[in-house]
């Protein structure tokens, strides 16, 4: 981990990958698909209650291919918590792999809500 940074090596914190600085806490959309067992062990509602924590507004929701699609928008810093603690390995269900996209975020979402 570099100190100086905060991230891992060759891994550039998210603010830099929407075109914002971290120090500045700017607002991200961060959507992280999530593979595993996830659907139907409880894993969206501990979701939208870690997130109501930190927080986000946003959703998450089961796709037709058994994965979950967690859309949460706010600070870089607490977006990146959340993905955090999406591969932690303390979710309900088991999560193999989490396929996170950084965008800008959009106007809209109120609240966190499983869909």
């Amino acid at each position: 981990m570099d100190k100086d940074l905060g991230v891992e090596p060759g891994r550039e914190p998210a603010a830099d990958r929407v075109g914002e600085q971290s120090e500045t806490g700017g607002a991200v959309r961060l959507t992280a698909w999530v593979a595993g067992r996830v659907q139907g062990v409880g894993f969206r509602w501990w979701t939208r209650c870690r997130a109501l924590e930190l927080g986000l507004s946003g959703y998450a929701e089961n796709l037709p291919d058994g994965r979950v699609a967690v859309v949460a928008q706010g600070s870089v810093e607490v977006a990146e918590r959340l993905l955090a603690l999406l591969r932690s390995g303390q979710t309900p269900g088991a999560v193999d792999t989490v396929v996170p996209l950084w965008t800008e975020p959009q106007p809209g979402l109120v609240g966190f809500e499983e869909r």
